[in-house]
């Protein structure tokens, strides 16, 4: 009975009770109705009659562009809703001998255990809540709760990122999860064009869900605060959409249709997408508009780039995932179209190739300022436009 029991408990079950999902997945059909009326207008609207005015067709062009980025919008959260709907977990029962362990291991730290559940995601990784509190007076840093449920449980576990730094003296129930296989380090070198005291290029490390970060780097056409101001927009759209569960594909044509829709020449920027999975060391690009990206493993480069224009220009773009598979030690290095520029006016860009395959640093700051280094003096000391390099190193 008891093997049963544990059978039983293990199956595999729905995040959300059948009800919720049923509505959710109602809602996604609904708002993918909607895409379609909206696709099904643009169709019959993108077309030109001989009698009407050029002014008259490029504002019908622009309503047409609009619909299709609400048709973009709809679909994106349908697609949203059908993948929250059909989420799972598996529960992973817990013995009464590791429950009993756990428990005494937390009170001599001073924390009381009421409840504990494991599960195991769509991923294969586990999760932990822990219904818990402080029992004495003085605090009680969560990540060493998580220190001690590695040991118990055999795994490298780490708290959840919206976990509080400290434990409450009430009830409350904290989240953990297990710990990727590789972590990174990142460095950053920067310089601003030698007319300016403001940098066009923005860039930002984030982390979008278990075990997913990404780095994003954008630079705003121009240079000075304009170029600055365009660039950071586009990077906390990015942020936020793939933060909100947006695949990164229908998030870069979204920003790009809102560009696009406001017809200004100073909203064109490119942008440079690094999404990694810390779980298996799969990464993937996106580049619009955007320069080289190398992956440094030790002496070999391997140089990534698209031939493609910035955001804002085309109403329509189809953004190019690039896959990769990063090992342990491996850089990605990201630059701005500024350090391109500066190497062009010395040994050329083939040669920047080179010199990162000869860098022996291992810290990521320092290989980001000696290819800033590099470039600078490639160009005579001068810097011409905004010029950021970024990298990422990871390891097991």
């Amino acid at each position: 009975m008891r093997r049963q029991a544990e059978r039983r408990a293990d199956r595999t079950v729905a995040m959300i009770p059948e009800y919720g999902r049923q509505k959710l997945l109602g809602y996604a059909e609904s708002f993918m109705d909607l895409a379609e009326l909206f696709d099904n207008e643009e169709e019959s609207d993108d077309v030109f009659i001989e009698d009407e005015s050029r002014q008259e067709y490029l504002w019908k062009k622009k309503i047409c562009e609009s619909k299709g980025l609400m048709a973009d919008h709809l679909k994106e959260m349908a697609f949203i809703m059908s993948d929250v709907a059909k989420e799972t977990y598996r529960y992973r029962p817990m013995g009464e001998r590791k429950y009993k362990k756990i428990a005494r291991a937390l009170k001599e730290a001073g924390i009381t255990l009421k409840r504990v559940f494991v599960v195991e995601n769509d991923d294969g990784h586990l999760e932990m809540g822990l219904m818990m509190k402080v029992q004495r007076m003085g605090r009680v840093i969560v990540a060493d709760v998580a220190d001690m449920l590695s040991v118990e449980m055999n795994i490298r576990i780490r708290p959840s990122k919206n976990e509080p730094l400290f434990m409450a003296k009430e009830w409350n129930t904290y989240h953990f999860l297990e710990e990727p296989a590789f972590y990174i380090l990142t460095g950053i070198a920067k310089a601003v064009k030698e007319t300016e005291k403001t940098s066009g290029d923005n860039y930002s490390f984030f982390e979008i869900e278990r075990g997913r970060v990404a780095a994003v780097l954008s630079d705003g056409m121009g240079s000075g605060e304009n170029a600055c101001e365009e660039s950071c927009k586009v990077i906390e759209m990015m942020e936020r959409f793939m933060e909100a569960g947006f695949r990164k594909e229908m998030a870069v044509q979204i920003i790009n249709g809102a560009l696009s829709a406001r017809d200004r020449e100073q909203d064109m920027s490119t942008l440079d997408i690094c999404e990694l999975n810390l779980y298996t060391g799969s990464c993937d690009f996106i580049k619009v508009g955007a320069a080289c990206t190398y992956i440094k493993r030790g002496n070999m480069v391997d140089r990534l780039s698209a031939e493609n224009l910035p955001l804002g220009i085309f109403g329509q773009i189809e953004p190019e995932v690039v896959h990769r598979q990063l090992q342990d030690g491996d850089y990605v290095i990201m630059l701005s179209d500024g350090i391109l520029d500066a190497v062009s006016q010395g040994a050329g860009e083939e040669f920047l190739t080179e010199i990162i395959g000869r860098i022996s640093n291992t810290n990521p700051d320092e290989i980001a300022n000696q290819i800033l280094g590099y470039c600078i003096r490639q160009s005579r000391g001068h810097v011409r436009d905004d010029m950021t390099v970024l990298v990422i190193g990871i390891w097991k």
